[in-house]
This record gives C-alpha cells, sequence and structure tokens, in this order.
C-alpha cells in the first residue's frame, strides 16, 4: 500500500490518504538502498569515506593553527571530492570490467563445455 500526504487549504490540516497501487515484493522486503548497493559497492564506500574525511577535518579544525578558515574548508572540501570521485571511478571500472570481461568469459566457458 502506499499513502500520500495531502493539504487541505480549507482547514489547514495534511491529511493521509491511500492511493491504490501494489509495491513490487522486492522494494518491500528490501530499501531501494541497499539494492542500489548491490549492483554497485562503491557507492556506499564513496558516502563513508566521504562522511570519514568530513568528520576528521571538522574535528581537525580546533587545531588548525594559523590557517584560515576558509582554506582549512577547501581542503576539506578537495579531499572529500577527491576520495568520491576515486570511489566513483573505481566502482566504473568494476562495472566495466564486469560486463565486458568476466560475462563474456563465462558465457564462453558455457559455450565449450559439453553438454
Amino acid at each position: 500500500m502506499l499513502y500520500c500526504y495531502t493539504a487541505n487549504k480549507r482547514l489547514n490540516s495534511i491529511d493521509l490518504v491511500l492511493v491504490s497501487g501494489e509495491m513490487s515484493s522486492y522494494e518491500e522486503s528490501e530499501s531501494k538502498f541497499w539494492r542500489k548497493a548491490k549492483e554497485n559497492p562503491f557507492v556506499p564506500v564513496g558516502m563513508a569515506g566521504f562522511v570519514a574525511i568530513v568528520g576528521y577535518r571538522l574535528m581537525k579544525m580546533k587545531s588548525r593553527g594559523d590557517t584560515k578558515m576558509s582554506v582549512h574548508l577547501i581542503h576539506m572540501r578537495v579531499a572529500a571530492q577527491g576520495f568520491v570521485v576515486g570511489a566513483m571511478t573505481v566502482g566504473v571500472l568494476f562495472s566495466m570490467y564486469r560486463d565486458y570481461f568476466a560475462k563474456p568469459i563465462e558465457q564462453e566457458q558455457k559455450a565449450t563445455q559439453p553438454k
């Protein structure tokens, strides 16, 4: 079942309305995030790395010395973005390997096996 929130202008309230429709059984038993994470495992790695770098640099902000705040924040942003871009690049390379090298080899092995 899907529920949708509607705003009632006359009463200035929010009502919960049942919308007819069925969710797939796959979406009910497993969240979209976990499904996407299984398809591309480097997305959660990139997100975790981003959070870790930002958290570390925010804690390190107290002992930044004479460095300006703006320079410290720019370095933090560059490091976090660099990690995410690196994770995305490795994920794309992994996906290309899986699609163009691993699958054709498996298909070739299945074709050459005697039945």
